[in-house]
């Protein structure tokens, strides 16, 4: 059933007692946490994805949980934890939510090896797809979230998924994680967005979660073939224009974006250098969503 057909008491409820199973993809979480925050954030940004009671299976068995010290009580922390393993440093309690997405994105970047994972948004129209990688700051995420809402179907806001053997792209279709400045224009270029209240002080500054649309929750089994590589560059008051990446460029760039190219080796190599091939790679300069939007429309597979 949809987590949004849960009240908000059998929600808390089922994360008390670590009995939530969530679907994602190809994935289930089973998520275990008595922190109100993340229960009010999931039935807001997962209210469209499958959700079980007490399933018996799940791929990753996660925790958002105040640590055994005093602190948990004069400057309330919480601790993400797979396993009741801590990979990370506890963080503010009210940073909970944020610290499970950033969380679900570790357990998957550093277990899911039957895919090649790239630090990559992906979009899809139809069967063809467009992977969008980029460096922090380059409006990536700004620019998947528009996308997602003017015609694309969101696969994946931060991990490509991609099958070395096929080549397709299969998708998680989570929240798109936004920071800072984009935020608000994000709110504003997309009034029927649904967003959370923004998170002040993080690693990454002031950070909030865009729902996913409800047709790319639906679709989230259907893979694509990626078509297009774009890496999108955010220039104030600039003029949009694109360059052509040359395919050695393009290769060596996917290679740095790659999490697990150490691990697949020779595969992740052949994956990629098929992609490059007939996918082409293309920079892209814009100052204006809805310019960024139209160009993208115009794409041709």
């Amino acid at each position: 059933m949809p987590l949004g057909t849960l009240s908000f008491e059998t929600l808390a409820s089922r994360l008390a007692q670590g009995r939530l199973g969530l679907r994602t993809g190809p994935f289930t979480f089973r998520i275990a946490s008595k922190e109100a925050v993340v229960a009010e954030n999931l039935r807001l940004l997962y209210a469209h994805h499958p959700v079980t009671d007490n399933p018996p299976f799940a791929d990753f068995h996660v925790a958002v949980v105040r640590p055994s010290s005093l602190r948990r009580w004069l400057r309330p922390q919480v601790d993400f934890r797979l396993d009741g393993y801590a990979p990370f440093l506890s963080l503010p309690a009210p940073q909970a939510f944020a610290l499970l997405e950033w969380g679900m994105n570790w357990c998957i970047a550093n277990h899911a090896h039957q895919y090649l994972l790239l630090h990559a948004a992906v979009l899809a129209r139809g069967d063809d797809a467009v992977l969008l990688p980029a460096p922090p700051g380059a409006g990536k995420s700004t620019l998947c979230a528009y996308l997602a809402h003017r015609g694309w179907r969101l696969l994946s806001d931060e991990l490509a998924l991609i099958d070395p053997a096929s080549g397709r792209v299969f998708g998680l279709a989570r929240p798109v994680n936004l920071k800072n400045a984009a935020i608000d224009v994000i709110r504003d270029s997309l009034p029927e967005a649904v967003l959370n209240t923004p998170v002040p002080d993080t690693k990454k500054g002031t950070v909030a979660h865009l729902a996913p649309p409800a047709g790319a929750v639906a679709e989230v089994d259907r893979p694509a073939r990626l078509r297009w590589i774009v890496t999108p560059r955010y220039r104030a008051d600039g003029e949009l224009y694109t360059e052509r990446i040359p395919r050695p460029e393009a290769l060596a760039m996917l290679i740095d974006n790659a999490f697990n190219y150490d691990v697949l080796g020779t595969t992740a190599f052949t994956a990629l250098a098929d992609l490059v091939s007939h996918a082409p790679a293309l920079d892209l300069c814009y100052a204006r969503l809805d310019e960024a939007g139209e160009w993208f429309q115009a794409l041709k597979a």
